[in-house]
């Protein structure tokens, strides 16, 4: 079994380490990479090679339940932290724990709104085209940009490197209040806490059943509906943390029921569509599936008999480090290949090409988000661990 290891250290800060988060973390992103390129290219192979599209539509239309395996993930380090955070120290530090996720989270964001808001459209006239951005920087700066997306959508802003940071703010939303309920509410009652969170957001959604664009921006990017997913995480955190039985049973997982699990959850993933169908179906979506995850997570970490553990798959788990940077960056990448492809008069109806196009967006996304890592990020993470009374 590969565990977190939590143990002193020489300095007053414990270490904790989960070995195979960082790759989790990259296969949640390479989900949603995988899907971008869906929505925005695939649709040009559906004439010219059928069954190449059909093929890519199976395997990656529901790729963006990537951002739902990071708020379920998110839930359930952020909350283990937390957990032992008390248990070091006997308290929870809110201010300490505001000051990490800004350190974390608002360089990085506020950089892609000076890239967004300011860049992007002197790009476009520098090049002969008009800007026209419907976002509303007010919303982006007050990490509401969830909120934005709800009044906006099916349209989407202008500047490409805007348009996922809405799940970003839903996290920061989150994590505005969530160390607080933690923090003062009795330890013997947290048990309740988060089953009702979950409710909530499923009664939240049970509002939102129907097929319509503004019903299907309430149930994606509203804050009451995603809420579940990272209690959800955390109360996976929770059992594993302090309920010895459940853990155990996560230890002692046959190899058997393992396979049987990932299968059942890949299926619902894969035949989603058909699963959750509009109506009250559709209310326990994120639920399921986020259970799935959540299982994901603490087989990965706990199990004994996992038939593999992400961690040892190398250069995936050294990429999961730039995660956040490739999440965030991706789609300027995307835009600059399918830039120089336009100027090369590459057909976008060829399947050679989509894949050339996703290999070289990869590669020029995990370059990027290493530049942004290396030299701008890791400076305000070093600042982080001075306020963590854990640390990695």
């Amino acid at each position: 079994m590969t565990e977190a290891k939590l143990e002193p250290s020489a300095s007053p800060k414990a270490k904790l380490f989960f070995p195979h988060l960082d790759g989790l973390r990259f296969i949640s992103f390479f989900m949603v990479f995988v899907f971008h390129f869906y929505i925005t290219l695939a649709s040009f192979t559906r004439e010219s090679s059928p069954t190449f599209y059909k093929s890519f539509q199976f395997l990656f239309q529901y790729g963006n339940l990537g951002v739902s395996f990071f708020f379920v993930l998110s839930g359930f380090l952020i909350t283990f932290l937390l957990i032992k955070e008390r248990e070091i120290t006997g308290s929870i530090h809110v201010g300490n724990f505001y000051l990490r996720r800004m350190l974390r989270i608002w360089p990085l964001y506020y950089l892609c709104l000076v890239i967004g808001f300011v860049a992007f459209p002197l790009l476009k006239q520098a090049t002969g085209q008009q800007a026209q951005e419907i976002a509303n920087p007010w919303y982006y700066l007050f990490l509401a940009a969830n909120f934005d997306n709800i009044r906006l959508w099916p349209q989407n802003p202008d500047a490409i490197s805007l348009s996922v940071l809405w799940s970003v703010t839903v996290e920061e939303q989150f994590y505005l209040t969530w160390p607080l309920i933690l923090r003062f509410t009795p330890v013997k009652w947290q048990r309740w806490v988060f089953p009702t969170i979950i409710i909530g957001s499923l009664v939240f959604r049970s509002f939102h059943t129907g097929d319509s664009t503004a019903e299907y921006a309430q149930r994606y990017f509203h804050t009451f509906s995603i809420m579940g997913d990272m209690a959800l995480g955390g109360l996976i955190a929770w059992l594993c943390a302090g309920n010895l039985s459940f853990r155990q049973r996560i230890t002692k997982l046959t190899k058997t029921k393992i396979i049987l699990v990932y299968l059942a959850g890949t299926a619902l993933i894969l035949f989603k569509g058909q699963i959750f169908v509009y109506g009250w179906p559709i209310v326990f979506e994120r639920l399921l599936i986020g259970a799935f995850f959540g299982f994901i997570i603490a087989e990965q970490n706990f199990s004994e008999h996992s038939f593999y553990k992400i961690g040892h798959f190398k250069w995936i788990t050294k990429l999961g480090t730039y995660t956040y940077g490739l999440y965030c960056l991706h789609l300027l990448a995307m835009y600059a290949v399918l830039v120089v492809a336009g100027k090369l008069s590459l057909s976008q109806a060829s399947p050679l090409v989509l894949v050339g196009e996703m290999i070289a967006t990869l590669a020029l996304s995990i370059l990027i988000a290493f530049l942004s890592y290396q030299f701008f990020e890791k400076w305000f993470l070093k600042l982080k661990d001075k306020f963590a009374f854990i640390t990695k």
